[in-house]
């Protein structure tokens, strides 16, 4: 009964997606986006930049007014959010320690700021813990509620995700409408996650605020993928970069496209060469790594991978990188002990049907078969539709002897081809 549950939740996008791999019709053009990787100034950066450096000074100037701490902490996670540069999150965290100890973290304020920034680094129980004592002081209580959304989708928590939402209920509310969208996408309804962004966006643009419009654009970029609205998604990603010519993430959103619905790695590689001499994150050489590998140049693969361990192997990025170390080191045989440990960790502290689907992962990879299955079909199956954990059981089923179960998957899988990469469809096919 669950396999048919799972595969009816995920019947919608496999639909969606399917006609999208068969129809490999040109979508891209590199005029519509080369003048946005060849950017002299970065405008944000600058703004960003030059925030940072006034506070700073006012901060040193006078060292007990513990606002202006607040105030280059901001500065900072913009910085963060531009560049990926780790350090520059950690020292708004150290700021925002301070000023929160400073007013005895009873201001709600400044513990919502420490708990967003707790939140980007994944420390989402850290987070929580911040956010129940806001709402014990109830400073613009809704904003805390909404924060409380945030984290507890991002800890698989969905009955207190659907109190907290029926709290704020409010669909003339741009915050409102983005976390209803996130829960719908959570649950597998993508069409009503895509309508509601889209009415977010229309808050978005009536504000005029380029910030909302450019999240909105790339976000809605990524649903349109999901739904196998490939050459919405290429536009959504184009309307980001317009406001933003520096949005590093629209333009990884436009190189999957060019890789993995065009096959044209060696135009998805120039574009992701831009981002990464723009960007810090660690995860974009995992991209670099895996165009490498469906071209054959095993070299640079490995070259990369390298790039992305040792940009981790600094300890400031703590627990953000777990998923990606799990899929990593599950494929090494000299590390797949270590991934069955990162994977432990990251169920401990995020117990979301993702992070126990990496369990079994982990665990099918060390090969004890049996628990595998145990931990996929009690938290994994019929709790997502995610294609890579959808991937992930099939070959546990397979693994196990359940050949009809996982031939049920694969039809599916078949049609998430575009999702999952091209490197995959190989796989798939000899399941």
């Amino acid at each position: 009964m669950k396999y048919i549950q799972l595969i009816l939740l995920f019947v919608t996008f496999s639909i969606a997606t399917s006609c999208n791999t068969i129809n490999n019709k040109q979508i891209t053009n590199s005029k519509d986006y080369n003048h946005f990787l060849n950017v002299k100034t970065n405008k944000s950066l600058e703004t960003t930049t030059s925030e940072f450096k006034f506070w700073k000074n006012k901060l040193e100037k006078t060292p007990d007014q513990y606002p202006y701490n607040v105030k280059l902490a901001a500065a900072s996670s913009s910085l963060f959010k531009i560049t990926g540069n780790i350090d520059a999150l950690k020292k708004a965290e150290q700021n925002l320690l301070i000023a929160n100890e400073k007013t005895n973290y009873n201001s709600a304020g400044y513990l919502r700021s420490l708990a967003r920034n707790y939140i980007s680094q994944h420390r989402f129980k850290e987070a929580l813990n911040l956010l129940t004592k806001a709402t014990y002081i109830g400073e613009n209580l809704e904003q805390t509620h909404f924060m409380l959304i945030d984290v507890y989708l991002e800890l698989g928590n969905l009955d207190k995700v659907e109190h907290y939402l029926s709290k704020v209920k409010n669909f003339n509310n741009f915050n409102y409408l983005i976390r209803i969208s996130k829960y719908n996408d959570h649950i597998g309804n993508l069409d009503n996650a895509i309508k509601y962004l889209e009415a977010s966006l229309v808050f978005a643009e009536t504000y005029k605020n380029k910030y909302l419009m450019q999240w909105n654009y790339t976000n809605l970029a990524d649903y349109y993928g999901h739904a196998g609205r490939i050459k919405d998604s290429y536009n959504a990603y184009l309307k980001a970069l317009a406001l933003n010519p520096n949005d590093s993430y629209a333009k990884k959103g436009i190189a999957w496209i060019v890789y993995s619905k065009e096959r044209n790695p060696e135009e998805a590689l120039r574009i992701l060469e831009t981002v990464t001499k723009e960007n810090a994150a660690p995860d974009y050489h995992l991209l670099k790594a895996e165009i490498a590998d469906y071209t054959g140049n095993i070299v640079e693969k490995e070259n990369q991978i390298n790039k992305y361990l040792a940009k981790v192997d600094d300890g400031n990025y703590g627990v953000m990188y777990y998923k990606y170390d799990v899929l990593l080191f599950a494929d090494d045989e000299s590390k797949k002990e270590k991934a069955l440990q990162i994977a432990q960790l990251e169920v401990k502290a995020r117990p979301t049907a993702q992070s126990f689907d990496l369990l079994a992962w982990a665990t099918y990879k060390n090969g004890n078969l049996k628990k595998a299955l145990e931990i996929s079909e009690k938290y994994v199956v019929g709790k997502t539709f995610e294609p890579e954990a959808l991937l992930h059981t099939a070959h546990i089923l397979k693994a196990n002897g359940n050949l009809k179960q996982a031939r049920e998957i694969k039809k599916e899988l078949l049609g998430a081809i575009y999702e999952l990469g091209p490197l995959v469809e190989t796989e798939i096919h000899n399941i």
